[in-house]
């Protein structure tokens, strides 16, 4: 199993980017890759990326932290969901750090997930939430 830990800092509140990040709407646009489904309760459900990434919700606190089972169409069939970890701290001027973890990823598979967070999410994140208030 394979693990990493990442920083980014964003445009907006923490308050901002948890609600944004559980909404499906929000979310698909926010990445601008594919249709997203979302929930902002505990053991809800979600997918990205037209399914490609699917989940649970398993631990919320509002603009703080959100702690999801996380999978992609990638993973073997018999490998458990990886976990992942969103922290989100308040920043001067109105931005967030958002620190993501993301562990128990099949081995061979976490070089990939750490660069579609930046590519995927991170980067296109920056811009919508600049343009966003």
């Amino acid at each position: 199993m394979e693990k990493f830990k990442l920083t980014a800092i964003l445009p907006g509140t923490p308050k901002r980017i948890y609600d944004a990040w559980l909404n499906g709407k929000e979310h698909a646009a926010f990445t601008g890759g594919g249709k997203a489904t979302a929930s902002a309760k505990v053991k809800g459900k979600f997918t990205a990326w037209d399914g490609y990434i699917s989940g649970t919700n398993i631990n919320l606190k509002e603009g703080k932290k959100i702690v999801q089972t996380w999978r992609t169409t990638e993973f073997p069939d018999d490998a458990l969901d990886s976990i992942l970890e969103i922290s989100l701290a308040p920043k001067a001027g109105g931005k967030t750090t958002l620190t993501l973890t993301q562990t128990n990823i099949p081995k061979g598979q976490g070089k990939n997930y750490k660069q579609g967070w930046k590519d995927c999410y991170f980067t296109p994140m920056k811009k919508y939430f600049s343009e966003k208030k």
